[in-house]
């Protein structure tokens, strides 16, 4: 009997040092300054039941990632995502009918307002989950085919979104690229057909940078009859692949094969990348004017001058409750957006769809938002 117990003893033991040793070498993998939102997610106790999310296309890659990685620590956890588009995918959360949205714009103000009759307690807020570049997107042949960039900067863009340049050999892009021989090719454009906040961070840039050529209010609808209408970042894609002298644009997680423009930045053209979309962010600040409790929104400053900064990026969002009706709903939302925005969280989102972790700046701040959802 005591050689029995004695066994037993020795056997848990060792199962405690092991368990401890597994433990250390989690904490070794985690090498970031701020690790607090992975760690907050081993502690979480697993999730179960079925949760519904809508919203931004844009995150779609990030989204299956994100699913995959949570449901592989909460296996009972049924989890589905439309990807909507932003504003779509906002309306429905304020229906009640979804955990929460994601969305590549912040609430609007009504928006905030409206959430008081979904949450249980509180106001709605936003919390940044990852950042991504919005490529001008073309298909020219004899130079999208080849690999080659093409270089414009923020007046040359408005103006062809616009209407008002309709040649790809016009002289304003044929100046900013003396190394290319441009066709007489008339441009396409090709522009979101439905609600989006990627469409409203793109003609932002616009509205910055080139304020004489693009008048129009800022809106995440498309506002004049120029191109084409396609549905979501994918209808986009799908029609600038199909014709040739296309233009567009998209996120970067979505773009493919596809040609894009290197945008001017002070005396430079730079190209796309995750990198250089997050240089804009560091050169960027909080909003301070937006309303509401918990939010964390930024101002993204489209005259950075930053070296190797590529100043056309959204900053994409998930949208949820302080509170929710069900208790089941509130215990996800923490646990969602912990494991997201983790280390581990942002590191598939990055391996998934090209995505810019976010600043490390943000973290604790992002932590304190999340640790405001009420779980009892």
């Amino acid at each position: 009997m005591q050689k029995n117990i004695l066994i037993r003893s020795i056997a848990a033991l060792s199962g405690i040092v092991m368990l401890a040793s597994v433990a250390a070498c989690g904490d070794n993998t985690a090498s970031t300054p701020d690790s607090s939102s992975t760690d907050s997610a081993s502690k979480t106790a697993p999730i179960s039941g079925n949760f519904q999310g809508a919203g931004a296309s844009s995150q779609q890659s990030a989204v299956e990632a994100w699913i995959a990685g949570f449901q592989g620590a909460n296996p009972d956890a049924k989890i589905a995502y439309n990807p909507s588009g932003s504003g779509a995918g906002v309306q429905t959360f304020l229906t009640g009918a979804t955990a929460w949205a994601g969305s590549d714009k912040a609430l609007a103000d009504d928006e905030v307002e409206q959430s008081k009759s979904v949450c249980a307690d509180g106001t709605a807020f936003d919390v940044p989950v990852y950042v991504s570049p919005i490529a001008v997107i073309f298909n020219l042949k004899g130079v999208s085919d080849a690999g080659k960039h093409i270089n414009m900067d923020a007046d040359t863009i408005a103006k062809i979104f616009d209407g008002k340049i309709t040649k790809w050999n016009d002289p304003a892009i044929a100046d900013q690229n003396k190394d290319l021989t441009l066709p007489d090719t008339a441009i396409t454009v090709v522009h979101r057909s439905d609600k989006s906040g990627t469409t409203q961070n793109f003609v932002s840039y616009f509205k910055d940078q080139a304020p004489d050529s693009w008048t129009y209010d800022l809106s995440e609808n498309w506002p004049n009859e120029v191109g084409q209408g396609a549905k979501g970042t994918s209808g986009v894609v799908s029609t600038v692949k199909q014709a040739d002298g296309t233009i567009g644009y998209a996120d970067f997680s979505q773009v493919g094969d596809l040609g894009t423009v290197a945008v001017k930045v002070g005396d430079s053209y730079n190209e796309i990348s995750a990198e250089a979309g997050s240089k804009v962010i560091e050169d960027s600040k909080q909003d301070d004017t937006v309303k509401g409790d918990n939010r964390i929104v930024i101002k993204i400053n489209h005259a950075t001058e930053a070296k190797g900064a590529y100043p056309i990026v959204l900053v994409s969002y998930d949208i949820v409750c302080p509170a929710y009706k069900d208790t089941k709903q509130a215990e996800f939302a923490k646990a969602w957006l912990t494991y997201v925005t983790s280390d581990e969280g942002q590191k598939a989102a990055q391996d998934a769809a090209g995505t810019a972790p976010l600043p490390s700046s943000l973290k604790s701040e992002i932590t304190k938002s999340i640790e405001a959802i009420k779980t009892k």
